[in-house]
């Protein structure tokens, strides 16, 4: 009995060692993945302590090889050619051999933030012309990986998911916007693109920060400590950054787009600071000042007064302080009565346009609508100044959105002219202005809009 019992004990410890000797990947290396081209890309995974791994990539048909460190872990770099496919790479490892299909080397993107970007064609009520647009999303060198929701306490290694080809039955579920900044991209570079969507519906984004950033800032931690449980998503501090965002951090891509804020109406008061935080922590954490490109909330009849708007206006004002960003304005496209507007193909195509300009340096055309850039007083009337001001124009002349305040604080509506790229205002209640207001309130969807059809951005004077 006990030589069977020890029999019995050495081939279990035989397969566990078999086991434990097999080198794996991270779930983000899969067949049909993209890769980011012309860049140092790191390839990580885990193995016996002390195994040798031998990476095959048939771009260059060269051998890289690695050992697993003490902790069982390997990774090393390989420079990646320009854009083509498919290609296909081997990793093997003393026990094992594992090797990758169909991937490409291209432009990748993560695409991020709650519900407007995690909205899919299929989700409740769906998007503008869903049918036609699923029926054609048949685009063999865009690809997807949706990352599962998950939360944690702690930074995770590694997250459930594969890439997928895009198709229309894998498009139909997919993020909307994501999906039309990739096709706009597609078309117009002629390169793969990957997107990595890891959107929460209903997330504040304290929860996409780590804990870094609370740890050195004692007003956003307090900020964040405050929040109230929500049925549509986890409010802890960090959870989403842990669970869905670190594992991602050493896989290569070209840059972010974000469409978030609608959960933290409420605390403008931090939001500025909250949101250019966390954008730091994102580049620190992934060693690159990518770009970084969001969406501002539409306008929304929230209960709450002017918690919109707020919103808005604190977007509007860190465009200047985060470098290498951008912001595209939906208030045209809005749908004051339901906070998930269905037109998604106009939000992608202007993220894209964005990325198209600042990015790749392929487009020519304007991206911004006009934004606020100071006021020159002026007694009895007051200018307000835009950037993007081009062939500046009010749609309809019914109302200005415009308000006017002196001394006293109190606004009143203003009438408005426009004269090149400012907008002159008076107010018969007003004898001196010295602040201006525009399309102050939750549900202002402004006439105010340039050439390139884009409309201007709510805004109130310092």
């Amino acid at each position: 009995m006990k030589f069977r019992f020890f029999i019995v004990a050495f081939l279990l410890m035989l397969s566990c060692q078999s086991i434990w000797a097999k080198i794996e990947l991270p779930n983000l290396f899969s067949d049909n993945m993209v890769i980011q081209r012309n860049e140092k890309v790191l390839f990580w995974g885990w193995g016996n302590t002390g195994e040798e791994v031998t990476v095959f990539t048939s771009w260059d048909n060269k051998e890289y090889k690695v050992k697993a460190t003490i902790n069982a872990k390997w990774k090393l770099e390989i420079d990646t050619p320009e854009a083509g496919g498919p290609y296909n790479i081997t990793f093997k490892g003393d026990e094992n051999q594992i090797r990758l299909e169909n991937i490409m080397i291209g432009e990748v993107w993560l695409a991020s933030g709650q519900s407007n970007m995690e909205w899919s064609a299929t989700t409740n009520k769906g998007i503008d012309n869903a049918e036609e647009e699923i029926k054609n999303a048949n685009y063999p060198n865009i690809r997807f990986f949706t990352v599962a929701r998950r939360t944690s306490d702690f930074p995770q290694e590694n997250i459930p998911g594969s890439w997928e080809v895009c198709t229309p039955d894998t498009m139909k579920d997919f993020s909307a916007v994501a999906y039309f900044f990739a096709r706009r991209l597609q078309g117009e570079l002629d390169v793969p693109i990957g997107l990595i969507d890891n959107a929460w519906g209903g997330s504040p984004a304290e929860v996409w920060t780590p804990k870094s950033v609370f740890d050195a800032h004692e007003d956003l931690k307090l900020s964040a400590e405050g929040l109230e449980e929500t049925p549509w998503s986890p409010v802890s501090p960090s959870q989403l950054y842990n669970g869905m965002v670190h594992a991602i951090t050493p896989f290569k891509i070209a840059g972010t787009i974000w469409y978030q804020g609608e959960s933290n109406r409420g605390r403008a008061n931090v939001y500025g600071k909250l949101f250019s935080e966390m954008i730091s922590s994102w580049r620190n954490a992934w060693g690159s000042e990518f770009p970084f490109y969001y969406v501002q909330i539409a306008p929304f009849n929230y209960k709450e007064p002017e918690q919109g708007v707020m919103i808005r206006d604190v977007q509007r004002r860190v465009l200047k302080t985060i470098p290498n960003s951008g912001m595209v304005v939906v208030s045209d496209i809005a749908t004051i009565d339901d906070i998930h507007p269905t037109n998604k193909q106009d939000v992608g195509l202007r993220l894209a346009n964005l990325a198209l300009k600042e990015t790749y340096d392929s487009y020519d055309g304007e991206v911004y609508g006009p934004l606020f850039k100071e006021v020159n007083l002026q007694w009895k009337k007051i200018e307000v100044i835009f950037d993007h001001a081009d062939g500046l124009m009010f749609t309809d002349k019914m109302e200005s959105y415009f308000e006017i305040a002196g001394a006293d604080g109190i606004f009143h509506p203003a009438k408005a002219k426009i004269k090149g790229n400012k907008v002159i205002l008076t107010s018969k209640e007003v004898k001196a202005p010295l602040k201006v207001r525009f399309a102050w309130n939750n549900i202002a969807e402004p006439n105010l809009f340039n050439a390139a059809g884009l409309p201007a951005s709510a805004f109130i004077s310092e």
